[in-house]
């Protein structure tokens, strides 16, 4: 099979598409014939040396296709299955593996393209929304870059909790994405701080969700209101520099947090809670997952550099 392999740290170019060995499922374990894969900062972060890996690394941890091979003591799942999943293995290429109780079953009337889009970003949103911080009726969010592929989900999933949502956009085609996914107020990142105390009377946001980091970090610590929530939890403009805690006492006793997906996926029952409400959601047509760009697996090294020069909206995936 073919497969996108990273023999060193480095920018987009060193992915190549290289024939390799396909996998062979481990006890527990199910064998995927990949339709699609999903392209995540996660896996920019890994290409680039942000974040430690082995080399040679085939990134990709998001993928929807069928089962074609089932490892010893696999129960809940048989050859023909479509799956989806957020935790597979080197998922950039035509077969990867995922453990049984990280695959995630996909319904009837969602197909594979939406499929492969949907749980990393999807859950990311539902995790920051029901788990970082509980978002009620009422709260006034303020969310950043609402046109990117967990933008868009999160706004559609706020306004059905009865949030106000305020975000930050920065051109007029993603104001426009941000608006039809049902955003009350979007502004661009100059001066957003003070923008949102406008909108609130000077009262500040409940919450902000940061994915942006070095940019808006300190924006958004402006933006919140007394004992508010800073929910950092991505850094496309590069990590936060190290801040003394006292901004937080200065702000107005606020809150930080910095989650990452893994610790809202600690068993096979959460895993669950999340894509069932997720996929049930796209399935009745409440929440509308947009494809901004599917590229050839071979193009993997074009996706990244799109991806990370922001040229994108919505969510990017691979097909083999």
């Amino acid at each position: 099979m073919h497969a996108i392999v990273a023999r060193e740290a480095g920018g987009p170019g060193v992915l190549t598409l290289t024939g390799v060995e396909r996998p062979t499922p481990g006890p527990g374990q199910l064998l995927i014939k990949v339709a699609a894969a999903g392209v995540n900062f996660i896996d920019t972060y890994k290409r680039s040396g942000s974040y430690q890996v082995d080399y040679p690394f085939t990134p990709g941890s998001e993928a929807a296709g069928t089962v074609a091979e089932l490892g010893d003591g696999v129960t809940g799942f048989s050859p023909g299955d479509r799956v989806a999943t957020a935790e597979g293995i080197n998922c950039y290429a035509g077969y990867a593996l995922v453990d049984e109780d990280k695959a995630l079953p996909v319904p009837r009337g969602v197909d594979d393209f939406t499929a492969a889009a949907l749980p990393l970003q999807g859950i990311t949103a539902h995790y920051l929304i029901n788990s970082s911080f509980t978002v009620e009726p009422g709260h006034t969010v303020l969310l950043h870059a609402g046109a990117g592929g967990v933008g868009l989900l999160l706004i559609q999933l706020l306004k059905a909790k009865g949030a106000c949502v305020i975000t930050t956009v920065s051109t007029d085609e993603k104001e426009q994405l941000a608006r039809g996914a049902g955003a009350d107020h979007v502004l661009r990142y100059d001066g957003f701080a003070a923008k949102v105390r406008e909108l609130t009377d000077g009262r500040g946001a409940d919450v902000v969700y940061d994915g942006v980091g070095k940019d808006t970090f300190d924006g958004s610590l402006s933006a919140l209101r007394i004992r508010g929530t800073l929910v950092l939890f991505g850094a496309a403009s590069g990590p936060v520099p190290p801040f003394d805690p006292q901004r937080l006492n200065s702000g107005g006793s606020l809150y930080l947090t910095r989650p990452t997906i893994s610790h809202f996926l600690r068993d096979a029952r959460e895993r669950r809670w999340r894509s069932d409400e997720l996929f049930a959601a796209v399935a009745d047509g409440s929440l509308k997952v947009r494809i901004g760009a599917r590229y050839d697996l071979a193009e993997a090294a074009r996706a990244h550099e799109d991806l990370e020069q922001r040229r994108t909206t919505g969510k990017v995936i691979l097909v083999p």
